[in-house]
């Protein structure tokens, strides 16, 4: 299956400034066949455009801190907006467990922890775009 027509934005939504596992995750995805765009550190509403004007799949958010409570909800409203909705939004980093079924409300179709294998979230991402390669 050609998964370079599935396009992926891989960020940073606000001001963290460790990369290392957005950049080891976005060179998985790419290294299976997926197209990534490394958008870096990006505003909410800046992802939400990004998104928009790239005509992404899936959206990838790398977050170390809670600030992703705030910047999730804000990611989703702009994709609406857009008329992105149905991106497929994943979210990466330290994740509190207690907050996996209020992301899961939102919208959040995948949350990885540290430590979760490439081939997981890979496989994860191939499973939920199947549909979406013709």
């Amino acid at each position: 299956m050609d998964r370079s027509r599935i396009k992926i934005l891989m960020v940073k939504a606000g001001l963290e400034g460790h990369w290392a596992g957005l950049i080891v995750v976005s060179n998985a995805l790419r290294d299976a066949g997926f197209e990534v765009i490394y958008g870096g550190n990006m505003t909410p509403a800046e992802v939400a455009a990004t998104a928009a004007q790239e005509d992404v799949n899936v959206v990838g958010i790398s977050s170390l801190t809670a600030n992703y409570m705030l910047t999730v909800p804000a990611v989703i409203r702009g994709l609406k907006e857009r008329g992105k909705g149905d991106v497929l939004l994943l979210l990466g980093g330290t994740i509190y467990e207690d907050d996996f079924d209020a992301l899961k409300k939102m919208g959040v179709a995948g949350i990885f922890t540290p430590g979760t294998p490439m081939e997981e979230i890979v496989n994860f991402v191939r499973e939920k775009t199947s549909a979406m390669v013709k």
